[in-house]
């Protein structure tokens, strides 16, 4: 894992929770409220997006065009046993990233 230890807060009303990690920060944004695309560029998050940063993005729909490409898609699926995750790569820098998590 990336460190981070306790709760891990929705984002629903902040549109950004930070985690601060030894090696990099993790930035998970919950984009649902956004009625705008446009919105997205005024939160000012161009440096949230820079390398190490780690960022997580629900709802990315909400500001496309404005929002940087995803490099992978996670969907979290329910099933009779409880939850899955289903990662696909969306760009080279995503192949890397699902290489390097699960080899």
């Amino acid at each position: 894992g990336y460190g981070h230890e306790g709760a891990v807060k929705s984002p629903t009303y902040t549109l950004v929770e930070p985690y601060e990690l030894a090696h990099c920060n993790i930035y998970h944004f919950d984009l649902y409220r956004l009625s705008d695309p446009e919105e997205f560029e005024y939160l000012g998050t161009d440096q949230y997006f820079e390398s190490p940063n780690l960022c997580l993005v629900e709802w990315a729909e909400h500001g496309a065009g404005w929002a940087p490409s995803a490099d992978l898609r996670i969907e979290l699926c329910e099933t009779d046993a409880g939850r899955t995750a289903r990662c696909s790569a969306l760009s080279q820098r995503g192949s890397e990233m699902l290489s390097a998590l699960f080899g």
